[in-house]
């Protein structure tokens, strides 16, 4: 049933219960079929928010952020498509409530501080806990793409570090 025949249906049966019944229990109806399309589904479509460069200050070399979703009243998480050139990668950072990888092409390489550089391909799914400092990216002779997810915390989703020196990313 479309929206409109939903909207309808509710137009015919409140001018019906008006008739019959209480303003309380017409104000009650109203409210439930409101409370009802708050949760309806969402669609994003593709393409619908720009892409934007990876900003220097986060990223060494070539990187591409393609807005997935953001936070709303119901949901606190953002996402979004990150393409990585060869040797592209992100600074240091951590997540106040953590951050999901899935892999989607490619091979990139991960590390937590204080672990060693793990290759990633696609399918693979990476969690950092929160406040877990790491960084993430392409792989020296490919490209990657992976699916960023992470939660917001009091505006925040994710706090920026030092970059990964050129020695540490080649180890």
């Amino acid at each position: 049933m479309t929206d409109i025949s939903i909207s309808l249906r509710f137009i015919i049966v409140c001018a019906i219960k008006c008739c019959l019944a209480s303003p309380d229990d017409v104000n009650l109806s109203f409210e439930i079929y409101r409370s009802k399309q708050h949760y309806i589904m969402e669609i994003t479509r593709n393409a619908t928010k720009p892409s934007i460069k990876g900003p220097a200050d986060w990223f060494t070399g070539a990187v591409r952020i393609d807005p997935l979703f953001d936070r709303n009243d119901a949901r606190r998480a953002a996402a979004a498509m990150v393409t990585f050139e060869p040797g592209a990668r992100t600074a240091w950072h951590t997540h106040p409530l953590g951050q999901t990888l899935i892999i989607t092409a490619g091979l990139g390489w991960v590390q937590r501080e204080g672990g060693r550089v793990e290759q990633v391909r696609p399918g693979d799914i990476v969690w950092f806990e929160p406040n877990e400092k790491h960084w993430h990216g392409a792989s020296v002779t490919n490209g990657m793409n992976h699916i960023a997810i992470q939660e917001n915390l009091n505006g925040k989703v994710v706090d920026w570090l030092e970059h990964v020196s050129d020695e540490a990313y080649k180890l």
